[in-house]
């Protein structure tokens, strides 16, 4: 095994693999980056192109534009409070509050060292764990997956704690406009009011873009500001960065790269459950939650470090059992099986050289990733210098093209419209996006595995049996419990700590 990990660096390092893989993770950057251009449209794009390769330098380029998207996703969520992929939704509640305080470059570089970080630990996972770690992904059914998803829509209640009832009705509001399209047990339209262009549902993609991005220019015309933020580039922010990592987010950086590892495993989960839930998770452990969502460091590692760490883990039940744990993870299945490779444990042995070489890849991708991330952080920083006026016809146009390019459809560029229109209304009486996002993302996948355990507790016989006698289902309800109760908790702690304070004071 060691031998073939040697032989698999090797291959990895050799110039033609090294080039293949510093232009995959400056384009899945790029691509990352653009709102509406997803790691799935650009590793999907760039299949047919490994066609004429050898099947090893085909999955680097592969890997390298899955790891280099993901990531790049951050950089728009934190520039322009516009989540570039899905899996950045939570990157902006702490990325944008940040950049509007100046400190951009301290984000950017918070998210660089997190992603190549989470990507590195989802690859040694990869590496030493791919058969226990498979095995017990197995174990996740429709139950299952149905509390998780809960799980993740409890944390809610820790992202709104200033007014959790809002924040509860916001993530209602999303769940019900997840629930616009054909319903997927009985397949009868639903919530179209006679429109056929909903049948089709509303696709996740538009809709954030119009919450977090149509949005955010709505707002910055009408504000007074000449520019995004105040920047000014400095010296010695990656020694800073890394000095705050070091010294406070030693536990939540490997805490987050590991969840993101084992929800990366589940086969539909991906980076917008992994993130959300670790955001929420750092964000109940801190010593001080109410800096969260105002500009926190470990918000950003938090998400960022687990949203890369989904990638290794999507890899490996598809590898070791032909089930990909992603889109993404499904595509690059597809070029192996075009280059004649069956996904499963053999390929370990049949085809060693190329198993290896792809994990391996992995690795040198997110080490290339940082090298690369750094430079063009020096580049994309500099759209704070831009006028806003400039960046909102810009944002505009990326937003239009973005929502048109998931469906071609117009459809999807009026939704995207809308969705902006509520997201800075709804803004100013409250409303909080995050939540409504958080609702459109998992409301399908709550629904789906909802309408499959009915079924099979109808089969059984047996509601309780099914939903809440399975010890992996008592695990994530006891955790959903202690998410609901947390803010709770926190509120009285807090107003405890300004009472003692207060005493003391008076004393």
């Amino acid at each position: 095994m060691f031998e073939q990990m040697l032989a698999g660096l090797l291959n990895a390092l050799t110039p033609i693999n090294l080039l293949v893989a510093s232009l995959g993770v400056a384009g899945g950057i790029i691509i990352g980056a653009l709102p509406g251009l997803t790691a799935t449209m650009g590793v999907a794009l760039m299949v047919p192109l490994t066609f004429a390769m050898d099947p090893s330098t085909g999955l680097v380029l592969l890997g390298a534009i899955y790891s280099g998207a993901i990531y790049g996703g951050s950089n728009s969520a934190i520039l322009i409070n516009t989540p570039g992929t899905p899996s950045a939704v939570a990157t902006t509640f702490d990325g944008w509050p940040l950049c509007r305080q100046g400190r951009a470059d301290e984000a950017l570089v918070a998210s660089l060292f997190s992603s190549a970080f989470g990507g590195i630990v989802g690859t040694i996972a990869l590496m030493f764990l791919a058969v226990p770690l498979a095995t017990a992904a197995l174990k996740f059914g429709a139950p299952e997956f149905f509390w998780l998803c809960i799980f993740g829509l409890s944390t809610i209640a820790a992202m709104s704690m200033d007014n959790v009832l809002k924040g509860l009705m916001s993530g209602a509001l999303g769940l019900l406009i997840a629930g616009i399209g054909l319903d997927p047990t009985a397949g009868t339209p639903r919530f179209t009011f006679g429109t056929d262009s909903l049948v089709a549902g509303i696709d996740v993609i538009p809709a954030m873009i119009g919450l977090f991005s149509f949005s955010q220019v709505i707002a910055l015309i009408g504000s007074k500001d000449n520019f995004i933020a105040d920047y000014k580039q400095r010296k010695g922010v990656l020694g800073i960065v890394l000095r705050k990592i070091w010294k406070d987010c030693k536990t939540n950086i490997m805490r987050s790269s590991i969840v993101g590892t084992f929800v990366g495993i589940l086969p539909g989960a991906g980076g917008e459950i992994a993130s959300i839930i670790t955001y929420n998770e750092t964000k109940r452990w801190d010593k001080n939650p109410q800096k969260f969502g105002k500009g926190a460091i470990e918000g950003v590692v938090a998400s960022e470090s687990a949203n890369n760490a989904v990638i290794g883990g999507s890899l490996i039940p598809m590898l070791t059992l032909g089930i990909p744990g992603s889109a993404v993870a499904a595509i690059i299945m597809g070029g192996l099986l075009a280059h004649g490779i069956a996904p499963g444990f053999k390929i370990f042995s049949e085809n060693g050289d190329v198993a290896y070489t792809f994990i391996m890849s992995l690795i040198v991708a997110n080490i290339l990733m940082f090298i690369i991330g750094m430079f063009l952080i020096k580049g994309t920083a500099r759209i704070l210098n831009v006028p806003t006026t400039y960046v909102g016809v810009g944002v505009v146009v990326l937003s239009v093209i973005g929502s048109y390019a998931i469906r071609n459809s117009m459809t999807d560029v009026v939704m995207m419209i809308v969705f902006g229109l509520i997201g800075h209304f709804g803004g100013r009486i409250g409303l909080d996006t995050g939540a409504m996002a958080l609702g459109i993302i998992l409301g399908p996948i709550v629904e789906e595995n909802l309408s499959k355990s009915l079924s099979l507790a109808g089969a059984e016989g047996s509601l309780w049996t099914v939903f809440f006698t399975n010890p992996i289902s008592l695990v994530l309800i006891l955790l959903t419990l202690a998410s609901v109760f947390t803010p709770a908790m926190l509120k009285r702690r807090a107003a405890k700590s300004i009472a003692a304070e207060g005493g003391a004071s008076n004393d």
